[in-house]
């Protein structure tokens, strides 16, 4: 319900805006203004949106829980989509999701009102139910002993071949 009164109210809202403004300013002005927004937010986009990555990137390497870079990127996504949407309406929704403090406040608001739950196999997480682990699935959860073969690879070793897409000149 919620959905369809968004998708009813955004178009009457920017509809209602265009007429506003365009009657302001004139139709000319008014759609260089709606251009140069979808230029500019199409940068700003771009330039957040590889500050994300690089952040999502820096926490794997890190071993750190990647949900708030990810969430980041999320919204950085939606934001893009909304500036390049014509309208004042998405275009300020979209210019607001890219100020980072926006963002804190909408990942702390979505944190209050959704519920994570998760498992792990093998191990005993704080918090989990250890005993459904190892009823569902009979030989996890035994043991923190994992039983394998390795050998050492010398590292000063090349390989012989060449990766798929490499030419040599």
């Amino acid at each position: 319900m919620w959905l369809f009164l968004a998708f009813l109210a955004v178009p009457l809202i920017e509809i209602g805006l265009f007429i506003q403004v365009g009657g302001a300013i004139g139709l000319w002005p008014t759609l260089a203004i709606v251009v140069l927004t979808a230029i500019l937010g199409t940068w700003l986009v771009r330039t957040q949106g590889l500050m994300a990555i690089g952040n999502l990137q820096q926490s794997f390497s890190n071993l750190q829980d990647p949900t708030e870079h990810l969430a980041h990127g999320a919204m950085i996504l939606v934001s893009g989509a909304l500036l390049l949407t014509p309208g004042f309406f998405t275009d300020a929704v979209g210019f607001a999701f890219l100020v980072p403090a926006v963002r804190v406040g909408v990942i702390n608001y979505m944190r209050k009102r959704i519920s994570v739950q998760s498992f792990t196999m093998g191990g005993s997480a704080e918090g989990q139910n250890t005993r459904h682990t190892r009823s569902a699935h009979p030989g996890f959860g035994q043991s923190d002993v994992v039983e394998g073969e390795f050998h050492e690879v010398d590292p000063t070793k090349r390989p012989t071949h060449t990766p798929p897409g490499v030419t040599k000149h």
